[in-house]
């Protein structure tokens, strides 16, 4: 992998997903797992080797997170369930906002404390009727606590290295907020942390010095903010859906780019031929390691 250049992405894997999202580096195996939402399926790329296996979901997953067992905490689109990606099975079943039937999971992550913070969505992308929730295990069941809501397409979440800062998107908004996390897990001082004028901020992850990596869906670049919201060079990339980024490799300094085709003509499509592929580049500052959901 460390003949990627240098913030020029390439693409690792040509795959054109509809919904290309969520990638996660998982270091015992070397390899990146990510989903595409519309189709329901889940893939798993080994860049050592370009291995590339593909699981069929029961419904769309938004999200895939490890747990300390093993297995993933999947998003579905109206709760939590369990995959195993030895045996392909899905199972267990937490159903979430089951008061909002239009809505759906999005985005999630798990911070240093191996808790899982994940928001919700208008299906639709019309109303405010998302909200954001951080997910502990009691040692029998998942915790759910429901933390803000008002989002009509919540993306992100990401926490800073240090765990002290969680870090939400507004994607129609075009709005990045900041809260901060106390020692209880939580929230307080929602501010804005940044806004976009080109794009929409969709999921976000963070280095190992703390600065925020955006994807742009319509906007066609990884964004980049300082700690404190100063906004960095962006890095451009070659599709205008760009979804979420995460940090991977040996020395966690290779960059893998979900992006997707969804909402694009074909005109777009013609001069964008490999939108929803997967895409990678080199960076001179590391990621934060990927965390593990912990089951007390």
């Amino acid at each position: 992998m460390t003949s990627l250049p240098f913030q020029q992405p390439e693409c690792l894997l040509d795959l054109r997903a509809t919904l290309g999202e969520g990638p996660v580096w998982i270091a015992s195996e070397k390899s990146l797992y990510f989903v595409d939402i519309l189709e329901a399926k889940i893939h798993r790329f080994t860049p050592e080797t370009g291995a590339h296996r593909t699981w069929s979901a029961p419904d769309r997953v938004a999200f895939l997170l490890p747990a300390a067992d093993g297995v993933f905490l999947a998003g579905m689109p109206d709760g939590l369930r369990r995959f195993d990606p030895q045996t392909g099975d899905f199972s267990g079943h937490t159903i979430v906002e089951a008061e909002k039937p239009r809505n759906r999971l999005n985005d999630g992550c798990v911070d240093p404390q191996g808790r899982i913070w994940f928001g919700t969505m208008d299906d639709g992308e019309e109303n405010p009727s998302g909200s954001i929730y951080r997910i502990v295990h009691d040692g029998e069941k998942l915790d759910i606590t429901h933390h803000d809501e008002g989002y009509t397409v919540s993306n992100g979440p990401a926490v800073s290295p240090c765990g002290k800062v969680l870090y939400v998107c507004d994607s129609p908004e075009q709005t990045i907020y900041a809260f901060d996390i106390d020692a209880n897990g939580e929230l307080a001082n929602e501010r804005v942390f940044a806004r976009l004028d080109h794009g929409y901020p969709d999921g976000i992850v963070t280095d190992s010095e703390g600065t925020v990596w955006c994807g742009t869906w319509g906007g066609g670049r990884v964004a980049r903010f300082k700690p404190d919201g100063t906004e960095l060079p962006p890095i451009p990339m070659p599709v205008s859906n760009v979804t979420k980024v995460a940090f991977g490799g040996d020395d966690l300094r290779t960059v893998f780019v979900t992006t997707a085709r969804k909402g694009l003509d074909a005109e777009t499509l013609a001069k964008e031929p490999q939108a929803g592929s997967l895409f990678a580049f080199r960076t001179d500052v590391a990621g934060a390691p990927q965390q593990v959901f912990r089951l007390n």
